[in-house]
């Protein structure tokens, strides 16, 4: 098991102005923060870290909503770091996400739910791969 994980605050949280209060979150619930950068996906960009989701009926609203304005993307470190964060961010679905989740708090539904955060070891080490080079992350 992996202690890193990756995760981007998602435009919704981003023009609401809640980057701070959820990477200060991340912090308060023992996550470290390796590396993080403000950017704006393009299509191609966003097609490709989405890829998975290609023949999904929701890919294209996905792609269109990743890239309606800047994103925080950033690489995390704690113990179990991947199942940690899926907890801590809840149910992708605000609406069905427990108390004191990022997602119930600052989610306002299934696709503007605030946060994205990697389902497996082997996703995060690609996602982080994928904005990150290795000297990038302290």
């Amino acid at each position: 098991m992996s202690n890193r994980t990756f995760t981007i605050v998602k435009p919704d949280s981003v023009e609401k102005g809640n980057f701070g209060k959820i990477i200060t979150r991340l912090e308060a619930e023992g996550f470290r923060v390796l590396g993080v950068k403000k950017v704006s996906l393009g299509d191609r960009q966003a097609q490709a870290f989405y890829a998975v989701h290609r023949e999904r009926p929701f890919f294209g609203d996905l792609v269109r909503y990743m890239t309606s304005g800047p994103v925080y993307v950033a690489a995390l470190e704690k113990s179990n770091a991947v199942p940690e964060l899926r907890k801590l961010m809840g149910a992708t679905d605000p609406a069905k996400a427990e108390a004191g989740t990022i997602r119930k708090e600052f989610g306002e539904s299934i696709e503007r739910n605030a946060i994205h955060g990697s389902d497996s070891d082997e996703n995060a080490k690609s996602e982080i791969a994928f904005f990150f080079a290795e000297y990038e992350l302290n």
